[in-house]
């Protein structure tokens, strides 16, 4: 009994409990700090550490290799490094360190290259593992909460189904979130939110970070609270020689058979092509061009992701085509950011076939990322999300 006493006092005390330094205590906006110096667990070194300057130093203890690099796009674009990955110093006590920056507060994606084998950071905790072979993720942290960190605001809900498709004949998975106050004796519309080439279903929610910038939007109040269906989009091995011609058709069916269906059984929507959007990032957005313009029964409204066709007029010429068109789309979003916009791109290459048309559309090209997380997570808070159901 006096232990327990002694706890209680203890915590009733307010006793200081580790905030950040990949601690996976709180959902922390700031957790590659060094607020403790303390080595993250698993770890034999702490890796990366993020400075209130934004600078980071990374640090790897390899006392026999011969060489250590930083690689990976967004980490060298955010650097101003190109495409040429940044050597390591090797100390006396085999720890190689390398500090970079300041940074723009944001995410980003990196790897190591030690002795030619590029490897995710062995000491950072934050990985992902989608579509890639492992990478590490770089948590730069500003004054506070970003956009799609996890604030005091009210919260939604992200359920992870498990199906049977008959498409693919066997078990598949969509992450469905539902928003803060969610409420059966209501309807609400649903975004179809899918993914780029290789990824997870899960991968929207967890690098995208989309059920947290929804919160921080409509808390804010900046956007208008709707469900987000978050499929699984991979209808065949990415690298199958027929992917192309035969994953448009598949991703059809598996929304008209599985995905809509499912949603449209368990929660309070709006059951009908007003209350559906379709959008995706990278192949997801070609998705979205490729099946969604042409099923404009199930749907009104797209997000198109650095994505597109640079022969639109013959891939989308029914949609682009179609006198009605302006009278059945409620909002179509093209977008991508500052640093993959290139002119003639395919993203361009749709803008331009759309406005050829006369086709109402948003346009954008912004953030600080290239054809990267950090992009797709700006467009859905900045863009994106906030014009979705706004027309009247």
């Amino acid at each position: 009994m006096k232990v327990i006493r002694v706890l209680a006092l203890f915590l009733a005390a307010g006793a200081p409990v580790a905030l950040a330094q990949q601690a996976h205590v709180n959902l922390d906006w700031n957790p590659q700090k060094n607020t403790e110096n303390l080595t993250p667990f698993g770890a034999n070194v702490i890796s990366p550490e993020v400075r209130d300057d934004r600078t980071v130093l990374f640090r790897v203890r390899a006392p026999e290799a011969q060489s250590v690099l930083l690689s990976g796009g967004p980490m060298l674009l955010a650097i101003g490094k190109g495409t040429k990955p940044v050597p390591f110093e090797k100390g006396a006590d085999g720890v190689w360190t390398l500090t970079v920056g300041p940074l723009k507060p944001d995410m980003y994606i990196y790897k190591l290259t030690i002795d030619g084998v590029t490897v995710a950071d062995p000491n950072n905790t934050y990985t992902g593992f989608a579509d890639q072979p492992g990478y590490s993720q770089l948590i730069v942290h500003g004054d506070g909460p970003n956009y799609f960190d996890a604030r005091n605001v009210p919260h939604g809900t992200v359920t992870r189904h498990i199906y049977h498709s008959g498409v693919t004949n066997g078990e598949r998975e969509m992450y469905v979130y539902t928003p803060p106050g969610y409420n059966r004796s209501k309807k609400y519309p649903v975004l179809y939110l899918v993914g780029g080439s290789g990824e997870l279903a899960s991968t929207w929610a967890l690098d995208g970070r989309a059920n947290f910038i929804l919160d921080n939007l409509l808390a804010e109040g900046k956007a208008i609270p709707m469900i987000i269906a978050m499929p699984n989009n991979q209808m065949i091995h990415r690298s199958h020689p027929k992917h192309t011609e035969l994953t448009f058709k598949l991703f059809e069916a598996e929304l008209r058979q599985h995905i809509i269906p499912l949603v449209e059984k368990n929660y309070s929507v709006v059951a009908n092509r007003r209350g559906r959007a379709l959008s995706g990032l990278s192949m997801g957005g070609r998705h979205t061009q490729f099946v969604g313009f042409e099923s404009l029964d199930l749907f009104s409204s797209f997000g198109v992701l650095s994505a597109g066709d640079v022969d639109s007029e013959k891939s989308s010429a029914k949609f682009l085509n179609d006198p009605e068109v302006n009278r059945k789309v409620d909002y179509l979003f093209v977008g991508q950011g500052a640093h993959e916009a290139t002119a003639g791109n395919r993203t361009e290459a749709l803008h331009l076939a759309l406005t050829k048309h006369n086709i109402k559309h948003e346009y954008y090209v912004g953030g600080d990322g290239a054809h990267d997380w950090g992009t797709w997570r700006h467009l859905l808070y900045y863009k994106f999300l906030p014009g979705l159901w706004r027309r009247k």
